[in-house]
């Protein structure tokens, strides 16, 4: 395709194979993070998301010119509820109000989040017209950026949102559930443990779990400027409400280890009330011709062997 992308947040979860996917795509792409590597790697820039103004992001998207900007910066769980608003909220609304100013603006593609739309009763499919009703601060925030986008391309901007469930595949960071599953097994394969004791707290809810490989073709998806896609939100998902308890024993089964799992009330509060999700990606296949292409043994193998 050849064109240029910037994709922000660009050594995080979902950026690093966003960017690799547009690559493998033919375009060229510039990886910002907070800070870059040493040397001055080319295709890699630093830059401080939360720490610059207006002026200083204009500028920098200006002397790159891109044809796409993907926001894939945030932050999530781990993280304070302040740098949540910063990442999350205050860089969108800096994001939206500069991109219109450039002398070519470019479309932009935002990461937004299933967490957006809060918790749901058991069996409900999600669809993108549901009414978003957030709990948390992750989830609240990450709500504000989506309606800040969305605003902004009711004004004009060519901007569009894929929410993402739960992403999981290579990489998948130790703060989500497959995350720290493998490192787990990892650690135990490691030390050649015959038998291996698992400690998680209840698994009880039923999730939507998508291969990272699979949003980072639905963002790459999403960049193109196909009709009737501006200013529309769309869900990336697998379709499927997995129960927790059946994606780590399957993934203990896979690692060929064996395990003993001790389900335990957490230290600390539940991190999302949503114990049931299943999001609808009709709208995905058929207005960004995109659909899920990696099972989910798939995914979790990939995982593993990440690991």
């Amino acid at each position: 395709m050849n064109r240029s992308v910037v994709v922000l947040g660009a050594t995080g979860f979902l950026g690093r194979h966003v960017a690799g996917a547009f690559e493998e795509a033919g375009d060229r792409v510039l990886r910002v993070s907070r800070s870059a590597p040493p040397g001055g790697a080319p295709g890699r820039a630093a830059l401080d998301l939360t720490a610059a103004g207006p002026g200083e992001l204009a500028a920098f998207l200006a002397a790159h010119r891109p044809d796409v900007v993907v926001n894939a910066a945030g932050t999530v769980w781990q993280a304070d509820e302040e740098r949540m608003r910063a990442l999350n909220d205050t860089f969108v609304r800096r994001l939206v109000g500069v991109l219109p100013a450039l002398p070519t603006a470019p479309r932009l593609v935002q990461l937004g989040s299933v967490h957006e739309y809060g918790p749901v009763p058991e069996g409900t499919l999600i669809t993108e017209d549901r009414a978003p009703a957030p709990v948390g601060t992750y989830g609240r925030t990450k709500l504000r950026g989506t309606e800040q986008v969305l605003a902004a391309a009711r004004d004009g901007l060519d901007a569009v949102v894929v929410r993402v469930t739960n992403a999981c595949g290579p990489g998948a960071p130790e703060q989500s559930l497959p995350g720290k599953v493998a490192s787990h097994l990892a650690r135990q394969a490691e030390r050649r443990r015959p038998v291996g004791e698992l400690r998680l707290a209840p698994l009880r809810a039923r999730r939507d779990f998508v291969d990272v490989r699979d949003v980072a073709d639905a963002v790459v998806a999403a960049a193109e400027p196909r009709p009737g896609t501006a200013g529309r939100v769309f869900n990336v998902a697998r379709g499927e409400a997995v129960a927790a308890r059946r994606l780590v024993d399957r993934m203990i089964e896979l690692s060929g280890l064996t395990v003993r799992l001790v389900e335990q009330a957490p230290a600390d509060p539940v991190r999302s009330a949503a114990d049931w999700q299943q999001a609808d990606i009709t709208l995905a296949r058929c207005l960004l011709g995109w659909r899920p292409r990696r099972g989910l043994d798939a995914s979790l193998r990939d995982l593993l062997a990440s690991v």
